[in-house]
């Protein structure tokens, strides 16, 4: 072998360079294509799940369906607000003005999304604080008609079925068509659909009228129509109009001279004159309250009902709530004047379902109006008594319903204030049952001072009722609260003592058919034995209490009365004020409703409910029940076994008189109480913390109650007044003739110092709510 064969030999065999940078490009083309081949059979695995999606939905309105709780459609959101117009009235300036701000490559893409506006998307999401989307027009259309917006929805496999059926749109629909589709579907505020209702609603033109700051004002608002509403916030509507008309004129589509021309124009400039949205359909104004409030649940759930295109199942007794309506809106009931207004909630003890709710009356066709149902800025009087004074003192100190208490003169701790009843009267020695059914406040009150604030405000927080810290011994008489409050807290003592938090809505299935279904969150609130005894003296309400008008012969319920009185400045303010009360409650259940009832003004300042108008919401309260007996079971509340009756009174097992003591249990000479009440220092804010005691009792009827009872109706009233400084206490008599009442005031329950307008004269009374 020549000497020049060898090397070229010894190349032949030396192993061959590698190349790290070749090698790696050739790993990554191979993870690429991997990726892309995992990517491509995932989105077909999604994609082939993707929902239906027909002309009909693309051209139908993004609202949502209403059923009632028999599972029959009620009512559709904004079903009366749309006004479809076909591509040939749309005018080029209104496209031109929604294609610049959405999706300025609409017209180019084929593929129904814009690869480049998702990765500009992703790059801005990534390195600023904003959020922009990634969304074409057809995408935005595909998400209106069959995808819901909520957060949790927002699911790759969500992404990739709108990705999969905005390219069928695209394929299947020219681009005039699509956007036809999407002027007409978004949603633009106040209840409206579609950008010609907009243009009427707003401008009160047509779209082809709109002048070029009008056209970017609508352009600009399906992004966020409540944010960009010209009423609600004229400077974020600016804003946005604005920016509609800087991306028309960098898209050639006005010039910058009328750009600036349309940026100086004011936004108000056109704008109608804002007006409560009305309809003429009787069942919205039938549904109205209750349609208030689910719309709040089910944002409050993640959806957006005015473009999610849910059908949402709510637990409305649409029969129920329509008897609600047509009795308080009725001419010749039991309202004496169309001024008098009112607040009506129905629960379901058994399941805390909403059945039905009324927030007002002689409201004409308002929509959305307010609600008063729901509405916690009235005192509930006396109807605060079973929540604060005789259930924790059932629930912590084992009281019997024979428990001794006194209707004696008291002065509230601390203070000089003293505490009267309606008829400045005390009526000395009397059981718990008799005080309750009487609705007299001193043996309230001093109930309370023995259960102690604290415990009793726990008892009320686990009925859905919060008591301010701040709060003094007068809240035994009244606190603010809602009917719909009072409802759900009297609806635990007819369950059996399990409070259930109110519920609208049990089922909504999203666009894409996924049903998503709710039950009322729910505790235990009090022992059985406690919810039995308050309702066993609760009963004796109806029949020999403050509220015989609304008894119904054979009918097992419980309930309760409550006014509130005026405060002394009020009364010195407007002498007509004098001798009317400012609130009326009723509030009663039986096994399977409870409903409570606000009366009053709502300037109430100006105007008190005077003479039989006190009586009205025992009244109404008897109409609606009268008409509920008719759709249930009449059936009473089982005793529990660690509840013993003796005569017509209950007391927790084990702490009866011996003489009750059944064979084989064991006995004692004397009652066998645990009550726990020594701890208290009889301080107005004091709170006992002492602990507990396991015991509780049901109520047996009212037997014989004392020689003095609140006035009935139709006897001529009293006013059970008594304030706590605030003026809102009073334990009414309910009557129908004219009332004689003398007014006082008192000092906020449980201050060290009197309020300024009760010095130290023992004419001013403390806290004063009843029937």
């Amino acid at each position: 072998m020549s000497d020049k064969e060898q090397p070229e030999l010894r190349r032949q065999h030396q192993p061959k360079k590698r190349h790290p940078i070749r090698r790696f490009f050739k790993w990554l083309a191979i993870l690429l294509v991997t990726v892309l081949l995992a990517g491509t059979a995932l989105f077909a695995y999604y994609a082939k799940d993707a929902p239906a999606i027909t002309q009909d939905d693309l051209q139908s309105g993004g609202s949502s369906i209403i059923y009632g709780a028999d599972g029959k459609q009620l009512t559709r959101l904004g079903s009366q607000n749309r006004t479809y117009v076909t591509g040939d009235k749309i005018p080029q300036q209104l496209k031109d003005a929604v294609v610049s701000i959405e999706d300025r490559r609409f017209y180019q893409e084929f593929l129904g999304v814009d690869p480049l506006r998702i990765a500009s998307a992703f790059v801005n999401n990534v390195t600023t604080d904003s959020l922009q989307g990634g969304s074409t027009i057809t995408q935005q259309l595909v998400k209106l008609t069959v995808f819901s917006t909520k957060a949790s929805d927002q699911t790759l496999r969500r992404k990739a079925q709108e990705a999969w059926l905005s390219f069928k749109v695209t394929r299947d629909y020219s681009k005039d068509q699509v956007l036809e589709f999407y002027i007409n579907k978004v949603y633009m505020g106040n209840g409206i659909y579609g950008m010609a209702t907009a243009a009427k609603y707003y401008f009160n033109k047509d779209l082809s009228q709109l002048s070029i700051a009008q056209t970017a004002t609508l352009a600009g608002m399906p992004q966020a129509p409540e944010s960009y509403d010209p009423y609600k916030d004229p400077s974020k509507a600016t804003n946005r109009r604005n920016q509609v008309l800087n991306a028309m004129v960098t898209n050639k589509k006005i010039t910058a001279q009328q750009g600036a021309a349309a940026k100086a124009t004011a936004i108000t400039d056109g704008l109608q004159p804002k007006e409560s949205h009305q309809s003429n359909d009787t069942t919205d104004l039938v549904l109205d309250p209750y349609l208030k409030q689910v719309i709040d649940d089910v944002k409050a759930k993640g959806y957006n009902p005015y473009i999610d295109n849910l059908k949402i199942y709510t637990n409305v007794d649409y029969d129920v709530q329509k008897q609600l309506y047509d009795l308080a809106n009725a001419d010749g009931g039991v309202f004496t004047n169309n001024l008098m207004q009112t607040g009506v909630a129905i629960t379901n003890p058994n399941n805390g379902q909403v059945v039905a709710m009324l927030g007002g009356r002689k409201l004409g066709n308002v929509r959305l109006a307010l609600n008063r149902a729901v509405t916690a800025d009235r005192s509930n009087g006396s109807t605060m008594k079973p929540i604060m004074d005789y259930g924790p003192a059932i629930e912590y100190l084992n009281w019997p319903t024979s428990e001794p208490v006194s209707d004696t003169a008291y002065t509230y701790p601390g203070t000089d204030i003293q505490l009267y009843d309606w008829d400045r009267q005390y009526m000395g020695q009397m059981t718990m049952r008799q005080a309750l059914v009487q609705s007299r406040n001193v043996p309230a009150i001093r109930t309370l001072e023995k259960v102690g604030l604290s415990r009793a405000s726990t008892f009320a927080s686990g009925l859905g009722i919060k008591i301010p810290s701040t709060a003094g011994l007068s809240v035994g008489i009244g606190s603010d609260v809602s009917p719909l409050q009072l409802a759900s807290a009297y609806s635990a003592f007819s369950n059996g003592g399990t409070y259930y938090e109110p519920q609208y809505v049990n089922k909504i299935t999203t666009a894409d058919g996924v049903d998503h279904t709710y039950s009322a969150a729910h505790r235990q609130a009090m022992k059985a034995s406690t919810a039995y005894m308050i309702t066993d003296m609760l009963k004796g309400v109806f029949t020999s209490g403050t509220a015989t008008a609304a008894n119904i012969s054979g009918l097992y319920q419980a309930g309760k009365t409550g006014t509130t009185d005026y405060d002394s400045t009020t009364l010195a303010n407007n002498s007509a004020l004098n001798n009317t009360v400012r609130d009326s409650w009723m509030a009663g259940y039986t096994r399977h409703f409870s409903v409570a009832i606000w009366t009053g003004y709502d300037q109430a300042n100006k105007r008190g409910l005077a003479g039989s108008e006190q009586n009205t919401a025992i009244l109404f309260y008897r109409q609606i029940m009268s008409y509920l007996a008719e759709k249930q079971t009449n059936t009473d509340w089982k005793k529990p076994s660690d509840v013993v009756r003796s005569g017509q009174e209950l007391y927790i097992r084990g702490t009866q008189p011996a003489a009750t003591v059944t064979p084989g249990s064991s006995s004692s000479s004397e009652s066998q109480r645990n009550d726990g009440s020594a701890a208290e220092d009889g301080s107005a804010q004091n709170s006992s913390s002492s602990s507990a005691s396991s015991g509780t009792g049901p109520g047996a009827e009212s037997s014989a109650s004392s020689s003095t009872t609140e006035n009935q109706p139709g006897t001529g009233t009293g006013t059970d007044q008594g304030q706590d400084g605030t003026g809102t206490g009073t334990d009414q008599g309910q009557g129908g003739a004219a009332s004689s009442s003398s007014t006082n005031t008192g000092g906020t329950g449980g201050t060290t110092t009197p309020p300024a307008e009760s010095s130290s004269n023992s004419n001013n009374q403390g806290g004063g709510q009843t029937p």
